[in-house]
């Protein structure tokens, strides 16, 4: 008999007496959450931290609060590999928003990893000799 999405394992991990394994259906749903995570990222406007891992992280803790914990009905919505999509944004981002709006004071006062530098001929045009007029008074001049 020949299925096409079988339900068997694509990647096994045998440690010791943990074996772990990879199904189709959790690849696909990684899959769903990574996509509504970017675009929660992108509602909101803000990053989360650890980059993709932090938007599955966060679509995943989403989509488990819409779906499990505060039941949220949306006639007619779409459902992709078992997900509901409307429900799933709705939750991604609102906890996209959630964790922006907890962790904003933890970081909004730290330097930026990189500040642009612009040298002071290109911000304030070249230095004139024999001029007493500072520079950015000869750039408005």
């Amino acid at each position: 008999m020949f299925t096409l999405l079988a339900e068997a394992p694509i990647i096994t991990i045998n440690v010791g007496n943990l074996h772990l394994a990879l199904y189709l259906s959790q690849l696909m749903y990684f899959l769903v959450a990574a996509i509504v995570g970017f675009v929660a990222e992108f509602i909101v406007g803000w990053r989360l931290p650890f980059g993709i891992i932090g938007a599955i992280i966060a679509a995943l803790v989403g989509i488990w609060i819409v779906t499990n914990v505060v039941i949220l009905i949306i006639p007619g919505d779409p459902v992709l590999f078992g997900i509901p999509l409307f429900k799933a944004l709705i939750g991604a981002t609102l906890f996209t928003a959630l964790w922006y709006l907890l962790t904003y004071r933890l970081w909004h006062r730290r330097r930026p990893y990189y500040s642009r530098r612009v040298p002071a001929e290109v911000r304030d045009g070249p230095l004139i000799v024999g001029s007493k007029m500072p520079p950015t008074m000869k750039a408005i001049s």
